[in-house]
């Protein structure tokens, strides 16, 4: 059980205070509402930019590192299509140099051109290091396209083309900015050796006299239910030909959510699963081969990926997962592979509660969805799975209809 109390301040911004007194650490998590699904799609990438920004200098501190390192602490961030995320962790004695960091960067970045042109040239390069120069590198760029055609999680979060940063502006970038770093578009966790009382006193003294603003209210188009199969195909100079497969599902919120996250690992998670047994071991056609679930705010996708065996086609690569997708939907799954599963995820989760800053973002998430709360119900709702709403999903997702399907072919020798 995670025991937390939740304020919010004056100007909105949302407060969770987890007390933990056998560790002498305090973790700082603070979630910003804002991802890739919230940028124009003629200026994407931004969301990803502004995770390097936060990093180059704000008002009054030039160098966020240098005084998380004094003060014997570690930080980092990450962005996904919803959110961005940012994370400190310190000795307790030490809490309030990481809320002075982030209460000032949340104030107001330096936009400063020089730091703004580095950062830029920061993310073109892992953008063509991670999606231009490594093999596959494209494949959620080419899918994700394939997959959607008015929402933004058509594009992934790294945006859609390096241009896309190279040509922004500081003017755009500052706008940004405005529209979506602000207290009231927050959610800050304190998890470790601090007191609700104190964290609640430490949090209004750093964060109480930063102005609300008005927010961008999101208004994203609805992806219309997938009619007839999308299909691509892909020659390059890659190690082994690959497939990758879409299927429409629903949203992290969504009830089946925990069926279908139980049937992905069912599927392809790990060395029991139907995949690798059947399609790796026995029929010896992928040398990997993995199925698991995007978990996006808005509807997402189940998928599936696999790279084939040399002397192995695409065509027996694809005629093999269709039959394992066929066998599930007609069959189902057993209560012992079920079991099983559950079991694992019972472990994972209880594991992942060991660390104070893996509950730190946990409780930002799931306040961020809908209540904290439901931090301490998940074991529950992955226990309430039955194997009849996992073959009813099955059969409701693994349509041809539904799927979209990338295809990775080596060019001939």
């Amino acid at each position: 059980m995670v025991n937390f109390q939740k304020f919010q301040l004056d100007n909105g911004l949302r407060v969770l205070i987890h007390e933990d007194n056998s560790t002498p650490m305090v973790a700082i998590n603070i979630l910003y509402d804002v991802g890739s699904r919230d940028e124009d799609p003629e200026h994407t990438g931004f969301a990803h930019l502004f995770e390097h920004l936060m990093f180059s200098g704000s008002k009054n501190v030039a160098d966020f590192d240098a005084p998380m390192q004094l003060a014997g602490g570690e930080n980092n961030a990450f962005t996904n299509s919803d959110i961005t995320n940012f994370y400190d962790i310190v000795p307790a004695d030490n809490i309030e140099i990481p809320l002075w960091l982030e209460s000032d960067r949340m104030q107001g970045l330096a936009f400063d051109q020089k730091g703004f042109d580095v950062q830029k040239r920061v993310v073109v390069e892992e953008f063509k290091e991670t999606c231009l120069n490594e093999p596959y590198g494209d494949a959620w760029h080419k899918l994700s396209a394939l997959a959607y055609k008015k929402h933004p999680y058509q594009w992934p979060t790294i945006g859609k083309i390096p241009e896309h940063i190279t040509n922004s502006s500081l003017g755009e970038a500052r706008q940004f900015f405005d529209n979506h770093y602000a207290p009231n578009n927050a959610i800050i966790v304190l998890a470790g050796q601090v007191s609700a009382e104190k964290g609640f006193d430490l949090i209004n003294k750093w964060f109480g006299d930063i102005p609300s603003h008005s927010i961008v209210t999101r208004d994203l188009p609805i992806e219309p239910k997938q009619q007839q199969k999308n299909s691509s195909a892909v020659k390059g100079n890659i190690p082994a030909d690959a497939i990758y497969l879409g299927f429409h599902n629903g949203s992290r919120t969504h009830p089946d959510y925990y069926a279908s996250d139980i049937l992905s690992d069912i599927l392809g998670n790990g060395r029991s699963s139907r995949f690798y047994q059947r399609l790796y071991k026995e029929k010896n056609i992928f040398s990997r081969v993995d199925s698991y679930i995007s978990g996006t705010a808005d509807p997402g996708l189940f998928l599936i990926d696999g790279k084939l065996k040399d002397q192995r086609t695409v065509q027996e690569g694809i005629q093999a997962i269709w039959e394992e997708l066929e066998d599930v939907k007609k069959n189902g799954v057993t209560e012992n592979e079920l079991s099983k599963v559950k079991h694992k995820i019972e472990s994972s989760l209880c594991f992942s509660e060991v660390s104070i800053l893996n509950r730190a973002i946990s409780l930002a998430f799931f306040e961020w969805i809908g209540d904290a709360a439901m931090i301490n119900h998940q074991q529950e709702k992955y226990q309430a799975v039955t194997t009849d709403q996992i073959k009813r999903i099955a059969n409701e997702t693994f349509v041809e209809e539904n799927c979209s399907e990338l295809i990775y072919e080596r060019l001939e020798q």
